[in-house]
């Protein structure tokens, strides 16, 4: 596929899962460009420069997404309705479940109400490496490539889901062993390097499989 037709077939499966909402958007980084493709429901992809300046809010943090975080290949801004809700919770999902561990890693620092520089604040909250940013305008969720996106973006909002629905009626919530936590974020830190390393080349990321 090109990247217009991965773009528009992530918008797509995203929608039909109820993943992205009306206000939401997606974008692809072009590998061997300064470019990134960014679209929406409804909307045709644009092409924007990495550089671009100024431009819509969204538009810009999409940017900020890519240049605070080399190995971030396909970005998406909405989330379910459980997703959205964990602004509502601190901005904060635990770690719970394995596949969320290996995949999603630690969520972000929450992006709250900002004074300064946008580049500068996504740099200090995505220094982690994990692929979920909650913000002001519903979740971000980030992959590698395209199909991983997609992934991780149901991956969320299954996850999302048990937490703000045990939370609600005040079950006992377990997290991960410190020990499992660790080799899976290890495991995950290992693909964004690759990945980071596949696009310096100018090259796509391999697709992850399994665990």
């Amino acid at each position: 596929m090109t990247p217009e037709n991965l773009l528009l077939d992530a918008i797509q499966r995203l929608d039909a899962k109820q993943l992205l909402g009306a206000d939401g958007s997606v974008s692809v980084r072009l590998p061997g460009t300064p470019d990134l493709l960014i679209g929406a429901l409804g909307t045709d992809p644009a092409r924007v420069p990495l550089s671009a300046m100024p431009g819509s809010e969204q538009m810009q943090q999409h940017i900020a997404v890519y240049t605070a975080r080399a190995d971030v290949g396909a970005v998406a801004l909405g989330g379910g309705a459980f997703g959205r809700m964990l602004g509502s919770f601190g901005g904060h999902l635990p770690q719970l479940f394995d596949e969320q561990a290996r995949h999603l890693g630690a969520t972000a620092m929450p992006m709250v109400r900002r004074t300064d520089d946008l580049q500068a604040h996504a740099q200090r909250c995505l220094a982690m490496g994990g692929n979920v940013w909650v913000g002001e305008q519903g979740v971000w969720v980030f992959g590698s490539t395209v199909h991983r996106l997609v992934l991780n973006a149901e991956l969320l909002e299954k996850c999302a889901k048990a937490y703000v629905l045990a939370l609600a009626t005040g079950e006992r919530l377990h997290t991960l062993p410190w020990w499992v936590c660790r080799i899976a974020n290890g495991r995950l830190k290992k693909d964004q390097k690759r990945a980071a390393e596949h696009f310096a080349q100018g090259r796509v990321p391999e697709e992850v499989r399994g665990y």
